[in-house]
């Protein structure tokens, strides 16, 4: 996986794809992606009616999960459908925050994070991209075997139903048709400019934990670890030459979802 960083001004808004280092593509100051990275060009876009995120006050962190889940290693058998709108709590090194996810806007990207989140693979995963002002990227797993069995689970592209506006959540892909796999970014501003570029929102974060998501940290920016690194190497490699990067300790189902989760 190649990471692909295209730093292109506001003038040239087509630095709109994640920074993917490996794989994805990343927005605007490059876009965050999969271990697929470059920047969209801008975009313009409408925004269709879509709810507000409310203010979720988020409860005290939980203890990091060891190890992960085997069935994350038969990437091609987990195809579950998603409820219409679910609720994920992400519990990490600065904060807990919540995710609500509308399957509507991007009924194949919801269940896909449904999907990921039911079985953690985004537990220990670092946030591994974070740029000012643009978005804070995250999706490669801490486990090289997970990264490995997802490397060529992409899924299609779908319509843009909704804005890239602050604290919405979008997958990363490149610059190709059908890129997107487990690599996720969250918007810190409006970036409607990656709307015209696919970029398909599929969740926000709630208000109050955008607090929690302004204060992960940022003194990277662009230079941080090597998307294709992070796949082949897993998390100790970001903790050794990044250790103030921030993590998840666990990604899990809330509500309906969670207990319809369960086996």
């Amino acid at each position: 996986m190649r990471r692909v960083n295209w730093f292109i001004a506001a003038a040239l808004m087509a630095t709109l794809f994640f920074g993917c280092k490996a794989k994805e593509q990343t927005a605007e100051a490059p876009p965050p992606e999969k271990p697929k990275a470059e920047a969209p060009a801008e975009a313009k876009t409408e925004t269709p009616a879509q709810p507000q995120p409310d203010a979720t006050a988020s409860a005290p962190a939980a203890t990091t999960r060891q190890g992960y889940d085997r069935a994350l290693l038969r990437a091609a058998l987990l195809k579950e459908k998603a409820p219409d709108t679910f609720k994920v709590k992400f519990t990490t090194t600065r904060g807990d925050f919540t995710v609500t996810v509308t399957r509507p806007w991007a009924p194949i990207g919801a269940d896909r994070f449904y999907n990921l989140v039911k079985h953690h693979f985004y537990d220990n995963a670092s946030f591994f991209r974070v740029v000012p002002s643009f978005v804070v990227q995250f999706g490669l797993s801490a486990y090289p075997p997970v990264s490995a069995a997802w490397e060529s689970a992409n899924i299609k592209d779908e319509p843009v139903v909704g804005s890239n506006k602050r604290g919405y959540l979008t997958y990363a892909k490149t610059s190709r048709p059908d890129t997107r796999s487990t690599q996720i970014f969250i918007n810190l501003k409006d970036n409607a400019g990656l709307d015209g570029q696919g970029f398909s929102p599929f969740g926000y974060v709630d208000a109050q934990g955008m607090k929690v998501v302004d204060m992960l940290y940022d003194q990277y920016g662009d230079s941080g670890p090597e998307q294709d690194q992070i796949s082949k190497l897993g998390k100790p490699y970001i903790d050794k030459g990044w250790p103030k990067l921030d993590s998840i300790k666990t990604a899990t189902l809330l509500g309906p979802a969670a207990a319809a989760a369960k086996p």
